[in-house]
């Protein structure tokens, strides 16, 4: 008998059912409808936020009220948040258990409160003792900045009022709940709710308020998809927890670029700044020039970076040889393992390929479609790519090489890491005519430089 009161809704979109569905109809996912109860009406909440009434004014008329961003003293993060903290902006922040969110929050604002500005920390997961445990290890003794542990958000909204921070963190939005709901907290209802009450308070107020969100088992942020939409800024905290190396990355910024990304290095004292990218992570390349190595540059944002690829193809008594790719696109390397067998007359059918990134970084650029070939080939053949050469260039389905983007930054920083050859697309070279004490190469076709190399 069906219960009064309850409906199903999608852990995972927020897609509503009267009765319970082994695969939700929205997102197609697989035992994501959870039982709920719907809320409870509240006859005073319709006042209470309600407020004042709304009225259309002409845009012509609207003033702007500018203020100046509030820098972090971290540089990393002033610069994926597009150079600074706005205020009155929501900001979500997610990342995988452990990565060091929690960390990067405190660590960021120490420079914040220093400034002589308000820090309000609530916390969800930890108590005050645990927080101050973590502020002791970095070196944080700060009185601007006030820790609660509290996960009711009314009691949250009250606490706002009282305190009058600059600056909200509340870790995490999961653990947040609201009385008028009956579901349990990290529930698709809770967590709009929540962030809901969060950005109206964000807006009114002008506070800036960052939260620390779950992800889930796909790497995206817990909660309804809804949840990215209502916050200004979308940023991802990533690496490999077995790396020193840390990622902060933006992918919706209404106040900034989506393409800039900040990198740190953990340490015991906590997270370090790395300035120079490119030296950290060919750092530990081999002395010893070795087959299947290749160096080549990626774009994040306006930063060039230099990455070093690996390749391991090898022979393989399986009926389907395995292709196994960490940091880069799996699709993206098959693409160009047919292109090779096609049009280059390489028989990899019969060979397993390992790809990797050193360092644990993810790319997702183009510009390294001939870096990824260089080394299956240079693989293949145990012909060596020279060791003071950089790879780059877009491959096409026919074998051409494509012009890429930032072309001044890549060389310029090839330049400027000591390398002195640079094999680039044709139609790149044009743009590079003021660039001297570098070898530059340009080529139409894989085949060229395959054959002049390999």
């Amino acid at each position: 008998m069906k219960k009064k009161g309850v409906f199903f809704i999608c852990q995972t979109c927020g897609s509503q059912s009267p009765k319970w569905l082994g695969r939700c109809p929205d997102c197609q996912e697989w035992g994501t409808m959870l039982e709920e109860a719907k809320p409870v009406e509240n006859k005073n909440s319709g006042k209470r936020n309600r407020g004042a009434e709304s009225k259309p004014i002409s845009i012509s008329s609207i003033e702007i009220s500018i203020h100046p961003r509030i820098p972090t003293g971290i540089a990393e993060m002033d610069r994926v948040l597009g150079g600074g903290i706005v205020p009155g902006s929501l900001v979500l922040i997610g990342g995988d258990p452990g990565i060091g969110k929690s960390t990067l929050m405190l660590q960021a604002f120490i420079e914040v409160a220093r400034q002589g500005r308000k820090i309000l920390y609530v916390s969800g997961e930890e108590s005050a003792q645990q927080i101050k445990m973590r502020s002791e290890r970095l070196e944080c003794d700060v009185a601007n900045i006030f820790v609660v542990s509290e996960t009711d958000i009314e009691r949250i909204l009250e606490l706002l009022e009282q305190v009058k921070p600059d600056v909200v963190i509340v870790d995490s939005v999961q653990t947040m709940y609201s009385s008028e709901f009956s579901s349990a907290p990290g529930s698709v209802s809770q967590v709009r709710e929540v962030c809901m009450r969060l950005m109206m308070e964000a807006k009114k107020t002008n506070v800036s308020i960052f939260l620390v969100g779950h992800v889930t088992k796909d790497g995206t942020i817990a909660g309804p998809r809804l949840l990215e939409h209502m916050v200004d800024t979308v940023l991802y905290f990533e690496g490999d927890r077995n790396h020193l190396f840390r990622i902060l990355r933006a992918v919706k910024n209404r106040f900034g670029s989506t393409n800039e990304i900040g990198v740190f290095e953990m340490k015991e004292s906590g997270l370090c700044e790395v300035i120079n990218p490119s030296s950290v992570f060919l750092a530990e390349r081999s002395r010893e020039n070795m087959p299947g190595s290749v160096v080549t540059t990626t774009i994040e944002g306006t930063r060039p970076i230099l990455i070093e690829l690996q390749a391991l193809a090898s022979t393989s008594y399986l009926t389907n040889p395995r292709r196994t790719v960490l940091g880069l696109d799996p699709n993206r390397i098959a693409l160009l393992v047919a292109v090779m067998e096609k049009k280059m007359g390489f028989r990899l059918f019969g060979h397993d390929i390992f790809m990797n990134v050193a360092g644990g970084v993810r790319v997702d650029d183009p510009g390294v479609d001939l870096a990824v070939i260089g080394a299956i080939a240079s693989s293949f053949t145990d012909k060596l790519i020279p060791r003071n050469m950089v790879l780059l260039g877009e491959v096409g389905l026919t074998g051409e090489v494509r012009s890429i983007r930032h072309i001044e930054h890549r060389v310029s920083e090839i330049k400027k890491m000591g390398f002195e050859r640079c094999v680039l697309p044709a139609p790149n070279m044009d743009r590079l005519k003021n660039i001297k004490g570098i070898r530059l190469e340009g080529i139409s076709y894989v085949k060229d430089v395959l054959e002049q190399l390999i």
